[in-house]
């Protein structure tokens, strides 16, 4: 598997061709910041989810009434990219449609994923263009796994909100109602444990938080993470006790319990008219 560094004084990033999925995340001691997929636990670090988040019914959907099957989290994460761009501090890979792909999704796009690396940051850059005939309908997300500083499922997220916040109501097999119940945090600041992920992610929705800090033990930021997604779901596999935990940003969710509509209709949905673009970016910060 192709995989293309970039580097500077503060952070060395390495990026997979494969799903252009971000690999590692070391500072200049060589600590390791990204999860380094053990599949004991999980088998990913930071997989592009689109054309959809999470599941669709029964991995069904449909289209015009056509019934049409993707997997959890869609395909991107799975699929070669191309790459297109590369100097010292950033690399773009692209993905575009092809007979393979609209088996699954019927429509033309290019997806393109870009990586910034600017002193201790890096930044993650999505761009979906519509190079179909029609409107075309998609959700897109990031997957980013990180280690604990303690080395164990034991620390704490600070969220930018302070209020009290409410997440959706989830259940263990990953599924969910679009149904608020408080979110288990304090003045925004959440307790990250095995129980935290009783019922799978925790999902906050509604654009209630636009920064997530994952603390170390002296309660200093080990990883910063910045968005603008109306998603945000925290995530680890639960009763593993898995010492990572995930921030992921998301343009989209997954279908509530029970959904048979349409896929355009589904909650969170993304639409672009013919030749526009989508484009967002959210930022990783080390230290």
């Amino acid at each position: 598997m192709k995989e293309i560094e970039l580097k500077n004084e503060q952070l060395t990033i390495k990026v997979a061709e494969k799903g252009a999925e971000l690999q590692s995340i070391k500072d200049a001691s060589g600590k390791e910041y990204l999860w380094q997929a053990d599949p004991k636990f999980w088998g990913r670090h930071s997989p592009i989810l689109f054309p959809i988040v999470c599941s669709v019914n029964g991995e069904t959907y449909r289209v015009d009434g056509k019934e049409y099957h993707l997997p959890r989290h869609g395909f991107a994460r799975d699929a070669e990219f191309k790459l297109i761009a590369q100097n010292d501090r950033k690399v773009t890979f692209a993905l575009e449609s092809s007979e393979e792909t609209k088996k699954v999704y019927p429509y033309d796009f290019t997806l393109s994923i870009s990586y910034v690396l600017d002193g201790n940051q890096i930044g993650v850059i999505w761009h979906v263009h519509n190079t179909d005939k029609e409107e075309i309908h998609f959700q897109i997300g990031g997957h980013p796994a990180f280690n604990m500083p303690s080395g164990k499922l034991e620390g704490m997220i600070k969220l930018d909100n302070e209020e009290p916040m409410d997440a959706l109501k989830s259940y263990a097999d990953g599924s969910h109602d679009m149904v608020d119940v408080p979110l288990e945090a304090d003045m925004g600041i959440m307790e990250i444990n095995n129980n935290f992920f009783r019922n799978d992610s925790v999902k906050i929705h509604k654009s209630q938080t636009h920064r997530a800090m994952l603390m170390d033990t002296n309660g200093e930021p080990a990883v910063t993470v910045d968005y603008k997604t109306p998603v945000c779901a925290f995530w680890s596999p639960f009763g593993k006790q898995a010492p990572f935990v995930c921030i992921e940003p998301w343009f989209g969710i997954g279908d509530p319990r029970g959904y048979q509509g349409e896929f355009k209709d589904k909650p969170l949905m993304n639409h672009l008219q013919p030749g526009a673009s989508f484009m967002s970016k959210y930022t990783i910060t080390i230290g």
